[in-house]
């Protein structure tokens, strides 16, 4: 215990001094049937400009970064939820493959330009798994042969595009992309169930061994920092019943992104990691239901993927929410047909 002790009390001193933007959250829950579901929440200082795009299989795409960028056709259609019009940082394709890309201040990807691969822009990361890859297993092993060397430019808010990526399948099964030190680094086991910002995965892991040995009915710790954030979810997780029937699943699954959202209007700026929430989502793996939930309305809207056309030809389809507007219930009839978004790149 004194070990663990002192080992939390160094990550916190060290959560304390990282410059973070942005305070996200992501969990996988199990429902009945063996369906699974997983759960975001985006956290950020300011408005994301985020649209909802479905893009169809049989796309021709490239990395978005100039002449070396790797290029791709989609094997996979999926729904995405866009950042600022320039990233895909959260979705689902239609195979039953949710990913999330959640804000590390801690990545550091290595000097893409001396890495002599492909590259790809850092707002592509996602969208080029959700393209190409049906399972965890499958991104697992394709990715960890580094196809590509990313570019990670400046956001157009200023702030580093620095993030790591979690993925799961309908199978239950999940991974933590991160890149330390200029390695990737890859966490893959469907145990991995709950994911915030800061610090890095490994010793997100040792805060909730800590954690679990207190007990979350005793004490848990309640700022809005990624760590407290990581222990209350961890806790809440699992004290949630697991194995509930759809409709339940997925208001279990909104409930619990909600008891972890920062409310509109809080900000500290001696501390820049606290940040609004947004907006949340959940990705219904088996039903292949995408939800979504403004922090800005009282309502909440899904696109069921099925109703899509989502095959190769189909043209790329966005669902604009700039104004906010008043959505509720199925909404794939409001897509539109759309130009796709360039990724971010370097300014030249």
């Amino acid at each position: 215990m004194k070990t663990s002790l002192t080992a939390l009390l160094a990550l916190a001193g060290v959560a304390l001094l990282v410059p973070v933007a942005d305070a996200c959250t992501r969990i996988v829950y199990s429902g009945s049937g063996g369906a699974y579901y997983v759960g975001r929440s985006m956290d950020w200082a300011e408005n994301t400009g985020t649209d909802l795009w479905a893009f169809p299989a049989g796309l021709q795409r490239d990395g978005g970064v100039g002449g070396n960028s790797i290029t791709w056709t989609s094997k996979y259609g999926s729904v995405i939820s866009g950042f600022y019009n320039v990233a895909s940082v959260d979705g689902m394709n239609d195979a039953g493959l949710a990913g999330n890309v959640l804000y590390l201040a801690e990545t550091d990807y290595g000097d893409a330009q001396t890495s002599g691969k492909p590259l790809i822009s850092v707002g592509a990361w996602l969208q080029y798994v959700l393209d190409n890859y049906a399972t965890v297993a499958e991104a697992v092993d394709a990715l960890s042969k580094e196809p590509f060397a990313i570019v990670a430019p400046i956001l157009p808010n200023g702030v580093a595009a620095t993030g790591h990526l979690a993925l799961a399948d309908k199978t239950g099964d999940s991974a933590i992309f991160e890149y330390i030190g200029g390695k990737l680094i890859i966490h893959h086991s469907a145990k991995y169930t709950v994911m915030t910002n800061s610090p890095p995965f490994d010793q997100q892991l040792a805060i909730s061994t800590y954690w679990d040995n207190v007990g979350g009915t005793n004490f848990l710790p309640g700022a809005t920092r990624a760590a407290d954030r990581f222990a209350r979810m961890n806790w809440m997780l699992n004290a949630v019943p697991a194995g509930a029937d759809q409709d339940l699943a997925n208001a279990s699954v909104m409930s619990l992104m909600r008891a972890i959202s920062v409310p509109l209007g809080i900000q500290d700026p001696k501390l820049p990691n606290i940040a609004a929430t947004r907006w949340r989502t959940v990705s219904d793996l088996n039903a292949r239901r995408y939800i979504f939930e403004s922090a800005y309305n009282p309502a909440v809207f899904w696109v069921d993927l099925d109703k899509l056309n989502l095959k190769s030809g189909a043209p790329v389809l966005k669902l604009d929410l700039q104004a906010d507007p008043m959505r509720a219930g199925e909404v794939s009839a409001g897509f539109a047909p759309a130009e796709p978004f360039k990724f971010l790149a370097p300014k030249s």
